[in-house]
């Protein structure tokens, strides 16, 4: 059916209509900004564009994007990127989609480090290097360094920082948590896993389906990398050292008395993310 569809506006209705009976989220921006992908317009364009006829290849690439979706792909790989705080990020299954949640460690490491004239900052498991790349945008005077033990994650990750120009500043390291670093660090950020292992089954079809599971999964509570990383953490950081964590909702106990086990003198806030949940730990040394 879908190739005998000619006008933008058929396209157009016919795509949410399928996504919509797919039981796809937000069938009609979904199907808007698929449409802009495939036919390489912006959504704004193409709520612009008058009507007309499309080439067969156009309605091709349509089709296409949308079996995708119909199968519960991503629409971030479908597409190829997303938006995150105010860069654009290349977004493929080397690695976890960047989540609107993350912003608030990164808004809250660009306010504490904007005074520091050269600061050193990890970020640990860097994924797609959402972190590391808005951060060196956001703080010109830092060095950084991003570790990931996915090597496809470092290659997204630097590809990332090449697209924003900031890959000069970004050191990528390949390893588990702490163990690529020696340096002393002034911000240690980390967005780690955190899902219990039993709640997997129930994340979105999108998720389980495509998004790679070592990126959700931390352990029976889904503190285990949280444990490992604070353990080592005295290691690489010196008085006057902060780490970020993003934790999960309910998480925010437990976090801190991990953290005060490691580091008993040390000032830890949870704070909340933009839906009042338990969002990010504060942990200062």
């Amino acid at each position: 059916m879908m190739n005998t569809l000619t006008s933008l506006t058929q396209l157009r209705q016919t795509a949410i209509d399928r996504l919509t009976q797919a039981d796809v989220d937000a069938p009609r921006l979904t199907a808007e900004v698929v449409l802009a992908h495939a036919l390489e317009l912006t959504r704004t364009q193409l709520l612009a564009q008058a009507d007309g006829p499309l080439t067969p290849d156009q309605l091709t690439r349509v089709q296409r994007d949308l079996d995708r979706l119909v199968n519960n792909e991503p629409l971030a790989y479908v597409v190829g990127h997303r938006e995150f705080y105010d860069i654009d990020l290349l977004t493929d299954a080397r690695a976890l989609i960047p989540r609107p949640e993350t912003e608030c460690l990164v808004e809250y490491a660009i306010k504490i480090m904007a005074d520091r004239p050269a600061p050193l900052i990890a970020d640990v498991g860097t994924g797609c290097g959402a972190i590391a790349v808005t951060l060196a945008k956001h703080l010109p005077q830092a060095r950084l360094i991003a570790t990931d033990l996915s090597a496809d994650a470092v290659d997204l990750a630097r590809a990332n920082a090449q697209r924003n120009n900031v890959d000069a500043r970004i050191d990528f390291r390949l390893g588990s948590l702490l163990e690529p670093i020696a340096e002393s660090l002034d911000l240690l950020a980390a967005n780690l896993p955190y899902i219990d292992d039993k709640d997997w089954p129930y994340l979105a079809r999108t998720i389980r389906g495509h998004e790679p599971k070592m990126a959700f999964i931390g352990g029976p509570d889904g503190l285990d990398l949280v444990r490992a990383l604070l353990r080592d953490a005295s290691r690489v950081l010196q008085p006057g050292s902060v780490i970020l964590l993003e934790i999960g909702a309910y998480h925010g106990d437990a976090v801190t008395e991990i953290a005060l086990l490691n580091f008993p003198q040390a000032r830890v806030e949870i704070k909340p993310d933009y839906a009042g949940l338990d969002r990010l730990a504060v942990i200062e040394v």
